[in-house]
């Protein structure tokens, strides 16, 4: 099953225990007690296993400050602190310690994290961080010594209802957002008890920042979720596969689902695409050594890409200021997949690298005859969108590559899912024909197992 039982407290207790854990102070554990009698008042909101616990990355990055604003009452941790509605707080960490400041006032260090949970759950009740809001608890902690991480915790529909706008266009038909719903409650529901983020490594979350037709595809929906042999499935999707859907097995290896067929796709709009690049990103032969500023004048012709590419050596063991001279070479081998995907490539990279002022080092990658999965990621996937490749040509010093589709092709294409439902089609029809052969069913039914 995948729930345990019910329990008669604030959902929000979970974040209080794992706060708590980190403290030993006898006193701590005494607040924590007290602290706990006031949330054992307020009513139960929803099952205790339905909660998200997602990190703000997104749209906080890698930061030492961050503002914070409350709208309604809200509990902490700390019997110090007394945060009140309305007011801008500033939350800074220096040499490993976070503190609290509001304007006009000394500022107050904050012990281990600071723990804010809502006197009741409801849509008066906001956190902001950074100017956006938040329902349900919120949590920062230090992370990596480094950097202020916030964790949001709110329940699984709340969460849903924060999702879906971001991965699709709110204005499609209701028919397809009520697809993506239930992809995102299936990926959410089969995530329950772990901690996720807010990027595309899970799904895109802009916290409560809803719009009307997708708050009511999650609606009309709540609770149901996709299944295969009464077990969640793996509800992978795409913008566009360009016409062709692929097998997972494919793509990440693994067994083959047959729920993942490889078929045409004749409501993907396709989605052509192609990108140039130049073979001689920065001529060795006009750099001005004698110029004292020569390493600062010097420009790739494709920025945008080589931004992608030095981003991606410094962090595969090449660190330090980098400058592309050439993409020495670049070509695709000439095995396909079934669904004319193409698997594997080379590339060779010639560039210079600054340790210090005045050493410069000149290097180069070879990766030969590998997969494209480690190739994609270096040019960047908005340029190199798919693995469905028409052509790659050099001609006149100028790569150009040229595709169908946004993505890895497997699951739901969500361009497809859209004129499926422009065409009449409802959810269960778009869901039956992404993931053919499988079942939609409650989240909550007995019936339901446990995933592997």
């Amino acid at each position: 099953m995948l729930h345990k039982n019910n329990l008669l407290v604030n959902p929000f207790f979970y974040m209080y225990i794992q706060a708590v854990a980190r403290e030993n102070s006898p006193m701590r554990y005494f607040t924590f007690l007290l602290t706990i009698i006031g949330i054992l008042m307020v009513p139960t909101i929803t099952n205790a296993d339905d909660m998200v616990t997602v990190k703000l990355v997104n749209y906080v990055g890698q930061t030492d400050k961050i503002n914070l604003k409350l709208e309604g009452d809200y509990f902490s941790l700390d019997p110090t602190l007394a945060l009140k509605e309305g007011v801008n707080y500033t939350i800074t960490l220096n040499k490993g310690k976070l503190y609290i400041k509001q304007k006009g006032k000394k500022k107050q260090q904050i012990n281990e994290s600071l723990v804010l949970v809502p006197q009741s759950y409801d849509y008066s009740h906001v956190v902001y961080i950074n100017e956006r809001p938040y329902l349900g608890a919120m949590e920062l902690i230090v992370e990596d010594n480094s950097s202020i991480r916030p964790i949001n915790q709110l329940p699984l529909e709340d969460y849903l209802k924060g999702v879906v706008p971001f991965e699709v266009f709110s204005s499609w038909g209701l028919e397809t957002l009520k697809a993506q719903t239930l992809a995102a409650r299936t990926y959410a529901v089969s995530k329950l008890g772990q901690v996720i983020d807010d990027t595309i490594s899970y799904q895109v979350y802009g916290g409560y920042e809803w719009d009307e037709n997708t708050t009511k595809a999650v609606e009309e929906t709540k609770g149901e979720v996709i299944t295969y042999n009464n077990r969640l499935v793996e509800t992978f999707y795409s913008a566009s596969n360009g016409g062709v859907t692929e097998n997972n097995a494919n793509v990440w290896g693994g067994q083959e689902l047959s729920y993942f067929p490889i078929k045409e796709d004749p409501y993907d709009p396709i989605h052509p695409w192609e990108y140039k690049l130049h073979q001689t990103q920065i001529d060795y032969n006009e750099i001005d050594f004698e110029d004292s500023n020569w390493w600062g004048q010097l420009e790739e012709k494709d920025p945008d890409i080589t931004k992608s590419i030095k981003a991606w050596l410094n962090r595969n063991g090449y660190p330090g200021e980098i400058k592309i001279l050439e993409i020495q070479d670049f070509k695709l081998k000439g095995e396909k997949l079934d669904s004319q995907r193409s698997v594997t490539g080379s590339i060779t990279i010639n560039f210079m690298r600054m340790l210090f002022e005045g050493l410069v080092l000149f290097e180069q990658v070879e990766l030969k005859e590998v997969n494209l999965n480690r190739i994609r990621p270096m040019i960047g996937g908005t340029v190199f969108k798919s693995y469905l490749i028409d052509s790659l040509e050099l001609k006149d010093n100028v790569y150009t590559m040229k595709g169908r589709g946004f993505g890895h092709g497997v699951g739901m294409s969500q361009w497809g899912a859209h004129f499926m439902g422009e065409k009449g089609k409802n959810y269960r029809e778009i869901i039956n024909f992404y993931y053919p052969g499988t079942t939609i069913m409650d989240e909550s039914s007995k019936a339901l197992k446990q995933s592997n």
